[in-house]
């Protein structure tokens, strides 16, 4: 596959943002994380309350945008990333310890959704910079272009 850009939209793009065949690898890639997490934690057997109750507990990282963006975007990355709920997640399998596992689960399935939904790793320029584009009103616009 290749990775430039396939459509006329595509190439009016700001040049931080991955195009083409790339965007949808990563896309597909959320998708495949998020039905894997999603399959062990139905086998883990925790409760689905407790799926619901933490699924949207990473997005709080977005409150680092109060204070600035630049700061907003690395606290929102750090959370955003696979790194720290895989550490989490192999915690929990070295240590046995059956509570912390589930968690690690429901946090990778968040970016999965995430990544699948277009929603990528931030740029201090704002919220709406990411490394699959712009997000809202401002990607419209500049698709139109």
């Amino acid at each position: 596959m290749a990775s430039t850009a396939t459509s006329p939209s595509e190439s009016s793009l700001p040049s931080f943002a991955v195009q083409g065949s790339v965007r949808t690898l990563l896309r597909l890639e959320g998708f495949a994380v998020a039905g894997l997490t999603f399959v062990l934690y139905a086998r883990t057997g925790a409760s689905w309350w407790l799926f619901a109750a933490l699924w949207l507990v990473p997005d709080l990282s977005m409150l680092g945008y109060l204070y600035r963006p630049c700061w907003g975007a690395r606290i929102y990355n750090a959370v955003h990333t696979y790194f720290l709920p895989s550490v989490l997640a192999l915690f929990a399998l070295v240590s046995r310890d059956a509570s912390l596992l589930p968690i690690a689960l429901i946090w990778i399935n968040h970016i999965g959704i995430d990544r699948l939904m277009g929603y990528g790793l931030k740029y201090s320029n704002g919220f709406g910079w990411t490394h699959l584009g712009r997000l809202g009103k401002q990607r419209e616009s500049i698709q139109a272009n």
